[in-house]
């Protein structure tokens, strides 16, 4: 697959389609476990602020550029790309794709109401899908050692870590020792497929503006979506004079 870097964060350069064909072909594997994640550019911003944040996204599997902003930058610097991969769509297609093929998921993350509809909201709109454990995204030292004996136990094909970024990747990257075929750090992902998030109207998905559509629904988060502008001044600095961080 070829890639492309925005401000230092490897890209997959792929279509939804062939990023989905990529999941399943991970998912087949059975030699160690593969990782995907899915950088907005909140999350690029922050991986130039954090080194090893920045080393663990560039070790993924699968880095897909799920952000139109993302998407913007790569197509200003030359590269050919079509429209963003979104993780949460990603994540519906391989629970599909689980329920007819037999394999098996597990949730961990997110708040304990989230991720415990999400499981049932997810079962019940993929009959056969087999959510085979899941926990909270609160616990302690103690609690993550009985988490890890779990996950090891059950040895689910895929599992959805909905602990939000950084710690998510971290998470994953620090535990590619599990039995687990593929993991996806699938961040607020949890919210939707639990129903207690809406998630945006098709149009705003279409034109890339699902943050508009949160926004909209939530103005606390203005304060968050100042990255964005942030995120194109800086890559348009970058593309003109060249990377002046030290």
């Amino acid at each position: 697959m070829q890639t492309a870097r925005v401000l230092g964060v490897r890209f997959h350069i792929i279509t939804p389609a062939e990023a989905l064909d990529a999941a399943q072909r991970f998912l087949d594997e059975d030699d160690s476990m593969k990782a995907v994640y899915t950088p907005n550019p909140e999350i690029v911003m922050r991986a130039r602020q954090d080194a090893a944040f920045m080393d663990v996204l560039n070790r993924g599997n699968l880095v897909i550029p799920d952000g139109i902003g993302v998407v913007y930058a790569m197509r200003m610097n030359g590269v050919k790309i079509g429209d963003r991969v979104t993780g949460y769509d990603l994540v519906q297609s391989l629970l599909a794709h689980l329920a007819q093929s037999g394999k098996t998921a597990y949730f961990l993350g997110g708040k304990e109401e989230s991720v415990s509809k999400a499981k049932l909201n997810m079962e019940a709109q993929y009959p056969g899908l087999q959510i085979v454990g899941y926990h909270n995204g609160y616990f302690d030292t103690e609690a993550e050692t009985l988490i890890l004996e779990d996950i090891r136990r059950l040895k689910p094909d895929l599992l959805l870590v909905f602990l939000g970024f950084p710690k998510q990747e971290k998470w994953i990257d620090a535990h590619r020792d599990l039995p687990v075929r593929l993991a996806i750090g699938a961040g607020g992902s949890v919210d939707g497929m639990s129903g207690l998030v809406p998630r945006a109207p098709l149009f705003f998905q279409k034109c890339g503006l699902e943050w508009l559509y949160r926004l909209l629904c939530e103005p606390s988060r203005w304060r968050r979506q100042l990255i964005l502008p942030k995120f194109m001044l800086t890559a348009i600095g970058v593309r003109l004079f060249g990377e002046q961080r030290k």
